[in-house]
């Protein structure tokens, strides 16, 4: 069977590529839900199975034409095309908050990655949806992913209940001081750096 080829980039930041997912994304999407280190705040906190892994490819490919302009893309480094785990903008459960989330493969892990992901998608949901608000929900020991969060301009407001649990909820507005501030941050360290 002849492989399909990937779908272009739809949105790029100055490291990364983010295309849809397509069938043939199974075994990069099974690779990172299967390590332990990756999935350790992530539902039971066990890897997933194979069984596991194909439903939410499933979905994953549903989303956005249950829901057009949201969804869970395909996220790789612009330089060597390696896949590196995905980003999303979505619904947050059963709940009407859209949230951004991301799962990135332990090879990626504090290299930026995930803030220059997480911002692409705060911005595209506030420039290009008009959102009013987005947030992002992290387990309460997911210290990596709050400070993630925050360094992507949304403000820790405590709990929430989300996914049947309740989890750490940040949130930022659209216009907000505080992701206007956050906006200021990383362009003056792009600059430096």
């Amino acid at each position: 069977m002849k492989k399909r080829s990937a779908p272009a980039p739809w949105l790029q930041t100055l490291r990364l590529d983010f295309r849809e997912f397509v069938a043939e994304d199974f075994d990069d999407l099974f690779r990172l839900d299967s390590d332990p280190r990756v999935m350790k705040y992530v539902g039971t906190g066990k890897p997933s199975t194979r069984d596991q892994v194909a439903g939410l490819l499933a979905r994953t490919l549903r989303y956005p034409i249950l829901y057009p302009d949201l969804g869970i893309w395909h996220a790789s480094r612009r330089d060597t095309g390696a896949f590196i785990g995905w980003f999303s903008l979505k619904y947050a459960g059963k709940s009407p908050d859209i949230e951004i989330g991301y799962r990135l493969l332990h090879a990626a892990w504090g290299r930026g990655f995930a803030t220059e992901g997480a911002q692409a998608m705060a911005d595209y949901g506030f420039d290009d949806l008009g959102l009013h608000r987005i947030i992002g929900v992290t387990h309460r020991g997911n210290k990596a992913s709050q400070r993630v969060l925050m360094k992507a301009g949304l403000e820790d407001i405590g709990w929430g209940h989300y996914y049947d649990r309740r989890l750490r909820l940040f949130a930022a507005e659209r216009g907000s001081v505080d992701c206007v501030a956050a906006a200021v941050t990383r362009i003056r360290g792009a600059l430096v750096a």
